[in-house]
C-alpha cells in the first residue's frame, strides 16, 4: 500500500512537471523589461542621428552612410594583408593582449600593496599619501616616461595600463582589509593561523567584494588607457586603427571602431562583475 502511494505521488509529480511551462510569463515579462527599453532608446537615438546628419553641411555621416562606407571592415574583420593592414578582429585582439598582461600585473601588485596598506597602520600613513598623488596623474602623462625607460612601444603600453589600473585596486583592497570584522581576527588568533593562512582564509574572502569593485574600475581604466596609448605608439591595435582612420578622413570607420570599443569595454566589465558575483557568492555588486 505504501509502495503504491509512493508511486502515485511520483507519477503525479511528473505530470505536474510536464504541465509546468519551461518559460513562465513572469520570466518573459522580466526579460522584456530589461531588453525593450534599451532597444527603444537606441532606435530613437539612431533616428535622431539620421535626421540631423542628413542635412547639408553636417559634420558627421548618418548611420545609413556609416554602414555603407564601412561595410568592408564590418563584413571582413579577419583579413590580414601584413603589417598594420589588418581587420578589426586583429586590432582588438592585440589591444586585449596588452590589457590582459598589464591588468594581470596590476591585480597582483594592487592586491598585495592594498593588503599591506590596509593591514599596517605604518604603511598606510607612509604610502597612502603617495598613492593619492600618483593616482591623479593622467594615463598618457606616463607614456613619455615609459618610452624613455623601456625604449619600446609594447612594454610602454603595458606599463601605462598597469600604472592606470593599479590605483583603484590598491585603494579598494585596503578599504576591504580595514573593514574585516574584529571577530574574524579574534578567531584567527585563537586558531593560531600563520600569516599566509590568515591572508588566504580570512583577508581575501572578507575583502573580496571590495577587491572586485576595484577590479571593475581597474579593467575599465585599462581599456581606456590602451586605446589612448595606441594612438601614440602606433602598431597593431584598436587605438592605432582609430588614429589611422582619422588621418585618412574615414569618419565612418572611426564610428564603427568606437562601437566595438564600447561593446568590448562593456563585456570586460560584465566578465569581472560576473566573476566577482561567483567568487563572493553574490555579495559583490554585479
Amino acid at each position: 500500500m505504501a509502495l503504491g502511494t509512493t508511486l502515485g505521488r511520483v507519477v503525479a509529480a511528473k505530470r505536474e512537471g510536464a504541465r509546468r511551462p519551461l518559460v513562465t510569463r513572469a520570466a518573459l515579462k522580466g526579460l522584456a523589461l530589461r531588453i525593450v527599453p534599451p532597444l527603444v532608446v537606441l532606435a530613437v537615438f539612431l533616428l535622431v542621428w539620421e535626421v540631423l546628419c542628413q542635412r547639408p553641411g553636417a559634420g558627421l555621416p548618418p548611420p545609413s552612410r556609416v554602414v555603407t562606407e564601412a561595410w568592408e571592415i564590418i563584413a571582413h574583420p579577419f583579413y590580414d594583408n601584413g603589417g598594420t593592414d589588418k581587420g578589426l578582429f586583429w586590432h582588438i585582439t592585440a589591444s586585449l593582449q596588452r590589457v590582459a598582461l598589464g591588468f594581470a600585473l596590476a591585480v597582483v601588485a594592487g592586491v598585495l600593496l592594498g593588503t599591506l596598506v590596509g593591514q599596517s597602520e605604518w604603511a598606510m600613513r607612509g604610502l597612502d599619501p603617495i598613492f593619492q598623488v600618483l593616482r591623479t596623474i593622467p594615463p598618457l602623462a606616463w607614456l613619455p616616461l615609459s618610452l624613455a625607460a623601456f625604449r619600446d612601444g609594447q612594454p610602454s603600453a603595458i606599463f601605462v595600463i598597469f600604472i592606470t589600473s593599479i590605483w583603484p585596486i590598491i585603494i579598494n583592497t585596503a578599504v576591504g582589509i580595514r573593514n574585516i570584522p574584529q571577530d574574524y581576527r579574534n578567531v584567527a588568533a585563537v586558531l593560531r593561523l600563520n600569516a599566509f593562512e590568515f591572508f588566504a582564509k580570512v583577508m581575501l574572502p572578507s575583502a573580496a567584494p571590495y577587491i572586485f569593485t576595484g577590479l571593475r574600475i581597474g579593467v575599465g581604466l585599462s581599456w581606456l588607457a590602451i586605446v589612448a596609448a595606441e594612438m601614440l605608439i602606433g602598431g597593431v591595435g584598436i587605438g592605432f586603427f582609430i588614429w589611422d582612420a582619422w588621418n585618412s578622413s574615414h569618419i565612418s570607420e572611426i564610428i564603427v571602431a568606437l562601437v566595438y570599443v564600447g561593446v568590448i569595454g562593456f563585456v570586460l566589465d560584465r566578465l569581472v562583475a560576473g566573476l566577482g558575483h561567483l567568487v563572493t557568492r553574490g555579495t559583490a555588486t554585479a
